[in-house]
């Protein structure tokens, strides 16, 4: 399989492969756009106030460049940004260890989860602490992409974070050495009747043995049916899913893609693999790319129904080419098919079973699409 990559929807920003070589070489401004961009240059230097940083004049030139395609999915890459899209695709950071999310209102950041092992569970930290202080300086209220740069960092340096405890609202410092983090995409757990339960949040490089660790640890329990949780997830890399569906799938294809030339390449299956036990796929209006892959593979297949609402819909493929200067640019570069040749951007995929999400003020935890999954699953 070639290095293509499936890219998070655009509510949940881009996840990219980085291919080697790549450079693109093309003249970006002819002499028109060169005598522009000196009138523009010579007009801010002899009007313009404020201060003028030539990086950031540049960087927006690029950006406003790819930006004139016209397409939600083609974007540039500045250095600190490429950075971030190459971490996020590996699946693993210089990091402490915990996920955190922040109140939409009051800008409170609130640790969700403390990895087990890692440093941030080693010194202290506990699930719904509130994070305070980053060395020292408040960060409630910032923006939370911002913060978590300031906690992310080199692997053996130290970050000085200050939490305010749940239970009784004690202020305490942590000092916590950093260290490669993996990200956890993947949980599960049995639930009742042996129904195994797994939620992928995104289509990482570290989530495919997250996936069989979660499938192999089921199957020991006595696992007779299974339900994988698609719900927001925002797709990620292609070799990723196709190398979890050949889990899943008989022998052959799992899904295939035609470039601006009609040239097609297909990815597919062995016969190494199949699961054979009732299944069910849950999928919402955020669950977009790989994981309309996923679930269109299945669902082709007829190995399970899919429960949910209709998926978001995209379905093109993108590739990131480095510039050779530590910045890269992402570009639309195929369409994908479902094995039966179904072309799902703009459209999604259709569930077999539609449950709109119900929210119990009553009870909170209640998911009502999670009991339909359930009832669906024990039905076939």
């Amino acid at each position: 399989m070639k290095n293509h990559s499936f890219f998070k929807g655009a509510l949940a920003g881009a996840l990219v492969v980085l291919l080697a070589g790549g450079v693109v070489s093309c003249s970006v401004f002819k002499s028109e756009e060169n005598q522009k961009m000196e009138l523009l240059n010579s007009l801010i230097d002899r009007y313009y106030i404020g201060d003028v940083d030539e990086t950031d004049l540049s960087e927006g030139v690029y950006k406003g460049y790819i930006e004139g395609l016209g397409d939600p999915y083609s974007v540039y890459y500045d250095e600190e940004e490429t950075k971030q899209m190459s971490e996020s695709l590996s699946g693993e950071f210089g990091g402490v260890g915990a996920l955190m999310s922040q109140d939409r209102e009051t800008g409170v950041i609130t640790v969700l989860q403390v990895y087990d092992g890692s440093p941030a569970q080693e010194a202290g930290m506990r699930d719904g602490d509130t994070l305070y202080k980053v060395e020292g300086e408040e960060v409630t209220g910032e923006d939370l992409s911002d913060v978590v740069s300031k906690v992310k960092g080199e692997k053996g340096t130290q970050v000085t974070l200050t939490v305010l405890r749940a239970d009784t609202g004690d202020e305490e410092e942590l000092t916590i050495t950093r260290d490669t983090i993996e990200a956890q995409t993947v949980s599960h757990e049995m639930k009742e009747n042996n129904v195994g339960y797994i939620r992928i949040t995104e289509f990482d490089t570290v989530t495919y043995e997250q996936y069989k660790e979660a499938l192999e640890d089921l199957e020991d329990q006595g696992m007779e049916r299974l339900i994988v949780d698609l719900r927001s997830n925002p797709g990620g890399n292609l070799d990723t899913v196709c190398d979890i569906l050949d889990l899943m799938l008989p022998e052959g294809l799992i899904v295939y893609t035609e470039d601006k030339n009609g040239e097609r390449e297909e990815y597919t299956s062995d016969e190494e693999n199949q699961f054979d036990k009732p299944l069910v796929v849950m999928m919402n209006g955020y669950s977009a790319s790989a994981s309309e892959i996923f679930a269109g593979a299945i669902q082709d297949y007829g190995l399970g129904q899919i429960v949910g609402t209709q998926s978001y819909g995209k379905g093109v493929v993108q590739s990131v080419f480095d510039l050779q200067d530590g910045t890269s640019v992402k570009l639309t570069i195929a369409e994908y098919f479902t094995p039966n040749g179904r072309s799902i951007d703009g459209e999604g995929i259709t569930p077999d079973v539609e449950v709109e999400y119900q929210y119990d003020e009553n009870n909170p935890d209640a998911d009502n699409q999670l009991e339909k999954a359930m009832e669906v699953v024990a039905q076939q």
